[in-house]
């Protein structure tokens, strides 16, 4: 028994094996809900926002949050973890199922805003209140250092409702939501595994697991589920908890590996959602319009009309998340203000030339045309006899230089015809029609001289 705890006790151990185990539940219950959603018509119907057009099955938050609730509480017994962590880890059970319930009841028969920013709002002071997990300082970004205590509950509380609401709005097309929140868990993830952070290596990686097994059947063509607001709350109050306690340990004496600009690459980490929820809310005050009305004016939904599928929109974005990511990590020397400033402007600048996509397509199409028409061969024009032309082609080696496009009669009329061909089969054709002509020339001295 002595060594089957120290086995679990291996933080590199307990990551996979809690990952592994939340993608096989939620590799098992997605394929229920689906068959239940579609037996009781419970179906997400297409809509003027919508990048889909057909009725499609919802509620994949609650397979994911069974398989990483089920999950986590199974090796957080397992591995034995002290009253703290337990305690932490029923708080955020507790705030998880507010929101998965919360967003259950918006998938099936809508919620109102302020209901939805109430529950938010009671996940969030759960965790705060309770269990004390809060921002207490900005470590100098922007000329702030240490946070008095009721300024750092009221900013937590808004870190909490920014990062849920923001990830909400990023769940506009097929396994974008999940390849951003992958990607932010598993950097979160491997932070917490150099520090030995059981609990939060668990919340990290049972979370990957079960959004894994989401993602396959979300880009599935025939067994096709959304996340719905029960997943995108849920995950996103997962991921800004995990950002929170990154900032936390980082700061703490205990932790054996720090990061030297921890808020900065914490942005860079949510950068996607975060970006894109400014840029969609400073679009709509300028039109005059609630920041919280529905529009198709983000990044995503650009790249689809740019002419991408869903999978090619996610997987670009996920890359420069990722590049956005290694820069903040390779400018952690720099002034803190300094490295915000870098990796804000050069981020903001990788998603806007997504913008100039289909412009920069437009003109690499133009450049290989007039490649294309360099290498052309001319359009030659000749007047041949088409019972002897459409012999000679038919018969020839090279008949596939005649351009397709070309109609060949079948009178004995001489007729103007056009063929992409090359100069070495114009002079065979050329020569082949004099002798042709000369034939005929004798061929009618012959017959004339008999005749006389």
């Amino acid at each position: 028994m002595t060594y089957f705890y120290d086995f679990m006790f291996n933080p590199y151990i307990l990551a996979f094996l809690g990952g592994l185990v939340a993608f096989l539940l939620a590799y098992r219950i997605i394929p229920v809900i689906i068959y239940t959603v579609r037996a009781k018509n419970l179906m997400d119907e297409p809509g003027d926002r919508s990048v889909h057009s057909d009725k499609t099955p919802t509620l994949g938050g609650v397979g994911m949050f069974a398989a990483f609730v089920v999950s986590l509480i199974l090796f957080g017994i397992v591995v034995g973890l002290e009253r703290p962590d337990l305690v932490k880890l029923l708080a955020i059970t507790l705030a998880t199922i507010i929101l998965m319930f919360l967003g259950l009841k918006d998938d099936l028969i809508a919620l109102a805003p302020r209901k939805k920013f109430l529950g938010q709002l009671i996940a969030s002071g759960i965790v705060i209140l309770l269990t004390d997990v809060r921002i207490t300082s900005l470590e100098g970004l922007l000329g702030v250092g240490e946070l008095p205590y009721l300024v750092s509950v009221l900013f937590t509380i808004f870190v909490f409702i920014l990062v849920i609401n923001a990830f909400n709005l990023i769940d506009g097309i097929d396994g974008l939501a999940g390849a951003i929140a992958i990607i932010a868990s598993a950097s979160f993830g491997l932070f917490f595994l150099l520090n030995k952070e059981y609990l939060m290596v668990l919340v990290s990686f049972c979370l990957i697991g079960a959004i894994v097994a989401f993602v396959r059947y979300n880009l599935s063509d025939t067994h096709k589920l959304f996340m719905g607001d029960s997943g995108s709350m849920v995950i996103g109050y997962l991921l800004a908890y995990q950002g929170i306690r990154f900032l936390e340990l980082n700061l703490s004496g205990s932790s054996s590996f720090t990061i030297s600009n921890g808020p900065v690459l914490l942005l860079a980490i949510l950068s996607f959602p975060l970006l894109d929820t400014l840029r969609v809310f400073i679009i709509r005050a300028k039109e005059r319009r609630s920041p919280f009305d529905a529009d198709r004016n983000h990044i995503h939904h650009r790249l689809l009309e740019r002419g991408l599928s869903h999978r090619q929109a996610t997987i670009i974005l996920a890359i420069i998340n990722i590049l956005i990511i290694e820069l903040a990590i390779l400018v952690q020397d720099l002034e803190i203000n300094i490295q915000l400033i870098t990796v804000t402007l050069l981020g903001s600048l990788l998603y806007m030339l997504l913008f100039n996509l289909n412009r920069l397509r437009e003109k690499a199409v133009k450049l290989i045309d007039i490649r294309n028409s360099r290498n052309q061969e001319k359009y030659v024009k000749m007047d041949v006899p088409d019972g002897f032309v459409s012999q000679r082609i038919k018969s020839s080696p090279i008949n596939h230089l005649v351009n397709e496009k070309n109609t060949i009669y079948s009178s004995t009329v001489t007729k103007d015809k056009e063929w992409n061909i090359g100069k070495k089969r114009v002079r065979e054709l050329e020569k082949s029609k004099k002798h042709l002509v000369v034939s005929k020339k004798l061929k009618d001295k012959s017959k004339s001289s008999k005749l006389k």
